[in-house]
């Protein structure tokens, strides 16, 4: 996979709540040239509860970097302190130049396709924000780190969270503003992953006009293939 230089994105390797199970990613990632995809997303949480953090997020960079496949990622609710993502994040990034931390911010994938994100729970209610003990936000803060996204709104464009957008129309409770967000922007893809969420688990919904893909725990073995011009996904496991 070395050296491969892809021209453009079609299909993508979701994969969501890694919490440090190092095993899972390896196994998923030597199956990467059978799988043919053109990206991977990864949404957290990634780190495991036990041992250092800065570790476990150093290993899982140089899992992906190493792959040489465009890689995108946020953190989840328990990759926590910040400033411990951020600095390994920083480091394997100027390592490994196919590795694009999205959290508050985008990147492209082959292709000109956007892939934009925001990591941690995201409260509709302004309850401040927390990044020392567990990761969350406030909706508007969501809103105010993407608004860049009014002006690349003819790029096809993927979603990556770690809280549930609501969904009225399948009485699915979730965020709000995350909702309303999706609905403006009408990305392709959303992946989406809550630990806390009791509908996260392998599924996809529409949401208008954005396929919403809940790509199951990679710590449980799960992981989808989705393909963005088909709007196809498949399934797989790596245990």
């Amino acid at each position: 996979m070395a050296g491969t230089v892809r021209r453009f994105t079609r299909k993508v390797l979701a994969l969501a709540e890694l919490r440090g199970e190092l095993d899972y990613l390896e196994r998923v990632v030597d199956l990467l040239p059978d799988l043919g995809v053109d990206a991977v997303v990864l949404v957290g949480n990634l780190a495991g509860a036990k041992g250092t953090k800065s570790e476990d997020y150093r290993r899982i960079f140089k899992t992906l970097g190493r792959s040489s496949v465009p890689s995108f990622y946020v953190p989840g609710p328990a990759d926590a302190p910040m400033e411990e993502y951020l600095r390994e994040a920083y480091n394997m990034e100027i390592v490994y130049p196919f590795l694009h931390g999205v959290h508050g911010t985008f990147a492209f994938a082959p292709g000109h396709v956007l892939v934009a994100g925001m990591g941690g729970q995201i409260l509709d209610q302004d309850h401040g924000r927390e990044e020392q003990r567990y990761l969350a936000y406030p909706g508007w803060e969501v809103e105010y780190r993407l608004k860049v996204l009014r002006e690349l709104k003819d790029y096809q464009s993927v979603f990556l969270f770690t809280h549930m957008p609501a969904h009225k129309g399948l009485h699915e409770r979730g965020s709000e503003e995350l909702a309303e967000l999706i609905k403006t922007h009408n990305p392709r893809l959303v992946v989406a992953y809550d630990a806390g969420f009791d509908g996260s688990v392998l599924k996809h919904e529409w949401l208008g006009k954005s396929l919403v893909v809940v790509p199951g725990a990679l710590a449980e073995g799960d992981f989808t293939v989705v393909d963005l011009h088909e709007a196809k996904i498949e399934t797989g496991d790596v245990r």
